[in-house]
């Protein structure tokens, strides 16, 4: 049974699942319903036993994770996100929670990290473009204060994977099967890279995005070394990323192809996940043994990668095979561990400000951070630029595919603020208003301007129902509500269309003159 490109998204959206019988029509049934946590969010822990993907839903791509102890740690890609590289823990793998942002001054948009341990030591290997290049940051505890970057100057590469040799020499493994020797330290390179592994070829006729080798992860286990690269491409067509593996007896090669490549990827576009790819290896509490990588989910690029988890097996030969299927289905837990209450309330009331592990500034200039202060239960935001899109609007990642948010807003004299969703600074959407006139803001740009008949405070609610998006205002503190004049459909608003590998996210903004006050953040995943 094949389904065509809207049904499939069609599908995908109501969150159900196609079963064929034989000389019967297929029917639909219910995919199992998410567990919810904060603010009604979808969690993976369905409290039962099982878990069901995504691990960390929405924006969370290129996974890095690290087994410490019976502690774990994971980051991920943050682009233009500032503060960046926000860690998370666990004791179980399923339920995480943020501890500390590493990544605070600006140093470019940051590409597919690797955290690491090694002799009592954190490190976070940083790849960046604008400029490109790569960094290393690290501390002497997970929650720091992490290290100021320092440059490894390396221009031609991204996504290093930290690995040690049998001899405990230090290596940076790079895109396109290259590596780098590090110095003991960790902290700066030796020679020049060189290439050391061939990745496997997927057949010409697949459909991806270009071959694009990337994203290599190193493990030590039992007699060899295991390479794990994504290949295919990180967007474009749903059938493209994917996870190849290859061994060695010794970190200096040879490197022999897994049998069984590729050992993840999307083959059909009724799949609830796309373009799964990315892949790191991790032991369980029990002894278990799962991996880590990101995919798209069916019909929603605009959340972007979300982090998915996937239960490996050893196999006899010394290889390891993915056991999750198209991961649709909630599967048994990993035994061990105990749990923390998985992810963080994106409702706020401004008693502190959760800088770095819940609000990001896009793009923050230096001295971005002197912009925003909480004063009793009010987050104060100084303006910049004219509009969203020169203004360094600060974000959060909302992971639901329908959601509302809203929040008591007052603008100085002279200023304009509101509520938005952004992609990045040529796209977004959403409604602001200055003293006399509200302004829209649609495609990443001000379009019409009605007059404003509450003055400079009022409440504003934005509705994203599954890209259907709604504005709504109040100025009697939400009592009544009044739908606004202007509907929109974001579902372009994504990576394949506009580019940067981002996601649309809420958020608010400041701008024009003065500083803008927020009130009473409500989130709400529908």
């Amino acid at each position: 049974m094949t389904l065509n490109r809207r049904e499939a998204l069609t599908t995908a959206a109501l969150g159900t699942s196609l079963i064929a019988v034989p000389g019967v029509k297929a029917q639909r049934t219910p995919a199992p319903p998410p567990a919810r946590g904060y603010d009604n969010q979808r969690i993976p822990d369905l409290g039962d036993g099982r878990f069901l993907n995504p691990l960390m839903a929405g924006d969370h791509p290129d996974p890095t994770i690290l087994k410490d102890g019976r502690d774990y740690y994971m980051t991920f890609s943050t682009f233009d996100s500032y503060p960046g590289l926000v860690i998370w823990h666990s004791r179980d793998l399923v339920n995480w929670r943020p501890l500390t942002a590493a990544l605070t001054r600006n140093i470019g948009s940051v590409w597919a990290p690797e955290l690491c341990k090694h002799k009592g030591r954190y490190y976070l290997y940083i790849p960046t473009k604008n400029p490109t290049t790569s960094w290393v940051i690290w501390a002497d505890r997970i929650e720091g204060p992490w290290s100021d970057p320092i440059d490894l100057k390396l221009p031609n590469h991204i996504d290093p994977g930290h690995a040690v040799g049998e001899d405990g020499t230090r290596w940076l493994f790079l895109s396109g099967g290259d590596r780098i020797r590090l110095a003991p330290d960790g902290l700066s390179t030796v020679g020049a890279p060189e290439h050391v592994y061939d990745p496997w070829r997927y057949p010409d006729s697949w459909d991806v995005e270009g071959f694009s080798p990337e994203g290599p992860k190193v493990l030590r286990h039992g007699e060899y070394y295991y390479l794990i690269t994504a290949v295919g491409g990180t967007a474009g067509p749903p059938t493209g990323h994917m996870v190849i593996a290859a061994r060695s007896r010794s970190i200096d090669g040879p490197w022999e192809h897994h049998p069984g490549n590729p050992l993840v990827r999307t083959t059909s576009l009724d799949e609830k996940w796309w373009s799964r790819g990315h892949a790191s290896l991790v032991e369980a509490p029990d002894g278990s043994w799962w991996s880590v990588y990101h995919g798209y989910e069916n019909g929603f690029w605009t959340l972007g990668r979300q982090t998915l988890l996937d239960p490996i097996e050893w196999t006899a030969d010394g290889w390891f095979r993915m056991k999750g299927g198209d991961l649709s289905q909630p599967m048994k837990k990993p035994g061990g561990g105990q749990a923390v209450r998985h992810g963080q309330a994106l409702s706020d009331d401004f008693a502190t400000l959760a800088y770095g592990t819940k609000w990001n500034f896009f793009r923050p200039g230096p001295d971005e951070r002197r912009r925003a202060r909480v004063e009793n239960g009010t987050l104060l935001l100084d303006a910049r630029g004219k509009a969203p899109s020169d203004s360094a609007p600060l974000l959060l990642i909302a992971g639901d595919p329908g959601y509302r948010f809203e929040c008591d807003i007052e603008v100085a004299p002279g200023g304009t603020a509101g509520l938005i969703l952004f992609y990045d600074d040529k796209l977004y959407c959403g409604l602001g208003f200055d003293e006399k006139r509200f302004v829209t803001h649609q495609y990443g740009i001000e379009r019409g301007r009605p007059a404003n008949p509450h003055g400079r405070r009022m409440r504003l609610r934005v509705v994203n129902d599954r890209h259907i998006v709604s504005f709504h205002t109040s100025g009697d503190d939400g009592a009544t509500w009044t739908r606004f004049d202007r509907g929109m459909e974001v579902s372009g608003y994504h990576h394949n269309v506009r580019g940067g590998f981002l996601m649309l996210r809420p958020g608010i903004y400041s701008a024009g003159q003065g500083t803008a006050r927020f009130r009473d953040f409500r989130f709400a995943a529908l």
